[in-house]
């Protein structure tokens, strides 16, 4: 596969519109701690990368791209962290409304709810333990 430098290299890169792509990437890295790469214009999108091999655009509200409306969930982004706790207590700081507190969960995460000033939610997980999936009453299908 050819790289290119211009462009993140993850497989799945989440497009998020926000109303202001600046005050975006200033809250996501103090917030989540993400690392700006690509800056396009002063206000119109931003690569950031997200842990060691995720990567998220900030892209600007503009044409037929919208920030999220308050009452409807679309999208929600899971990250993995290796803090729940901390990195939510530091978003929440930052003005990160909490929807679901850090919660051990039964299939071996430990899990939180937050969403950002702009409205996007936001999952962040850290795997506290191996669980088969037919423990708790999910189902292997493939590799």
């Amino acid at each position: 596969m050819t790289t290119n430098r211009s462009a993140p290299s993850a497989t799945v890169i989440p497009v998020l519109t926000y109303p202001d792509v600046r005050a975006a990437v200033a809250w996501l890295t103090d917030a989540f701690g993400f690392r700006e790469r690509v800056r396009i214009g002063e206000g119109h999108r931003a690569q950031l990368a997200v842990g060691a091999d995720g990567a998220v655009i900030v892209a600007e509200a503009s044409g037929d791209r919208r920030p999220p409306v308050a009452g409807q969930v679309t999208s929600e982004l899971k990250i993995r962290v290796a803090d729940v706790d901390a990195v939510c207590a530091r978003a929440r700081a930052r003005g990160a409304r909490v929807l679901q507190e850090p919660v051990d969960r039964e299939y071996g995460e430990r899990e939180c709810t937050l969403e950002d000033p702009a409205g996007h939610r936001w999952e962040l997980t850290r795997t506290v333990r191996d669980v088969d999936p037919e423990e708790w009453g999910g189902q292997t299908v493939g590799g």
